[in-house]
């Protein structure tokens, strides 16, 4: 029978695998920062700076629908984040951020089979996206996949170090399932 999460969960894992990290000088700095720092609140800045990269865009146009679309989504109304998320998508394709937004939205939304299309473009422009790889291994959870959901966690934590609550349900994941090959 045709499953079409379990097929999209296979297409994100092999896009988590095999995607190239783009030379971005300034992240390639906050990610070192981020896992190489001994001090916890250095860690916490680089990761806030890194949201900060990612949600923001050099077109005023593209910042203020991503403004428009988070407040969209902390007020609750998916129509119209949808709507500002959509054209942001189509007008800025390359913008890994907008993917991750909408891949949020449909995820809340429960639509999964879309989230998980919007979480491999995410990927594919940004590899190191924990925000992403976070929400695909919810996913997987939701779809009673725990080896993807592992090794999406694992690979959140080893990207970032400070997702506390990813690594302690990597922790309970993997006595649930000792390592197999995937």
């Amino acid at each position: 029978m045709f499953n079409p999460i379990v097929m999209r969960i296979e297409q994100v894992l092999v896009t988590m695998m095999t995607a190239s990290i783009p030379s971005t000088p300034k992240l390639d700095a906050l990610f070192d920062l981020l896992r190489g720092a001994s001090d916890p609140r250095d860690r916490a800045d680089a990761e806030r700076r890194i949201w900060a990269i990612w949600s923001g865009h050099q077109d005023a146009d593209a910042a203020r629908a991503m403004r428009g679309a988070i407040a969209a989504l902390e007020t609750g109304d998916p129509t119209a984040a949808d709507h500002e998320l959509n054209m942001m998508v189509e007008r800025w394709p390359n913008w890994a951020e907008a993917w991750n937004k909408r891949a949020t939205l449909r995820f809340v939304e429960e639509r999964d089979a879309d989230s998980l299309d919007d979480i491999g473009r995410t990927l594919e422009l940004e590899p190191r996206h924990f925000g992403a790889l976070s929400g695909f291994g919810q996913i997987c959870l939701r779809a009673r996949d725990v080896s993807s959901a592992l090794l999406a966690f694992e690979q959140a934590v080893a990207v970032n170090p400070n997702l506390d609550s990813v690594r302690q349900a990597a922790v309970v994941l993997r006595r649930q399932d000792p390592r197999t090959i995937h």
